[in-house]
């Protein structure tokens, strides 16, 4: 059988001498791996780095088979960015958490397309709000959607000017009001503005960190940790690569307390 599919790297390695295990986001057959021969080589350098975009066509000769790419370069995200460490540490925790999160061969489409455009929004200031979005998306597509549209206690819904969403909590991820939530801030997540409005105000950098520990959190306890897994390290390094870059406290490095991330 054989398919060609818009794809988007996820990762590469070594298999046998010259060849490469090559796994991938495809649009329409989701997370796909296959074997492209010559992938060590020189020629496919740039096209096999995490979150370049490439056509893929994909061959094997029944549909539970391994299989072999062949694939055609469209853009390299990370050779735009090679200069730019934060914004690669983005692109490859992006790439990794798919990697590790998502079950193979399952389409996610919606996933795909926001996936290229948190790429796409790698050329402005706002990425890093844009990025926690993406997160909090990753987690619905993972089954683990976050409820942010009113407050679990009240039914408050979101934009009530007398009681914001403030809080989510970390047992249900479900929002909680600002005045419900008073009594029991020290337990509850701090839920950043911009993760509920139609835009990306309020998205400076204590808010993008506040919404980084709660997307953290969850991907740690509700995704991960069900599978006896770790959050894979290319997510903690954007992480402290984002706080250290806008001079923030790193949990457990720079004398701060450590977070539940």
């Amino acid at each position: 059988m054989e398919w060609t599919d818009d794809a988007i790297v996820l990762s590469a390695r070594p298999f046998g001498d010259t060849a490469a295990l090559v796994v991938m986001l495809t649009r329409e057959h989701g997370r796909h791996a296959g074997v492209l021969h010559g992938g060590q080589s020189s020629r496919y350098r740039g096209a096999l780095e995490p979150g370049a975009q490439v056509t893929a066509r994909w061959r094997a000769r029944t549909a539970d088979q391994l299989g072999t790419w062949t694939v055609e370069p469209v853009r390299s995200a990370t050779g735009l960015y090679l200069d730019d460490p934060l914004r690669l540490a983005a692109i490859v925790a992006a790439t990794a958490l798919m990697d590790a999160m998502l079950a193979e061969r399952e389409a996610h489409p919606g996933l795909y397309d926001a996936t290229l455009a948190l790429f796409a929004a790698l050329d402005l200031d706002i990425w890093p709000a844009v990025y926690v979005r993406w997160e909090v998306g990753l987690l619905e597509e993972a089954g683990f959607g976050l409820d942010l549209t009113q407050c679990a206690s009240t039914g408050q819904p979101v934009g009530n000017p007398n009681d914001q969403l403030a809080y989510v909590s970390p047992r249900t991820g479900r929002a909680v009001s600002a005045s419900a939530g008073e009594p029991y801030r020290d337990k509850l997540l701090p839920l950043p503005g911009f993760l509920i409005g139609l835009g990306f105000q309020g998205g400076g950098e204590e808010d993008v960190a506040a919404g980084l520990r709660l997307t953290g959190y969850f991907l740690e306890r509700h995704v991960f940790a069900q599978r006896h897994a770790e959050v894979p390290p290319a997510r903690q390094r954007l992480v402290e690569r984002y706080l250290r870059a806008n001079g923030l406290p790193v949990p457990g490095i720079d004398g701060a307390e450590p977070q539940e991330t």
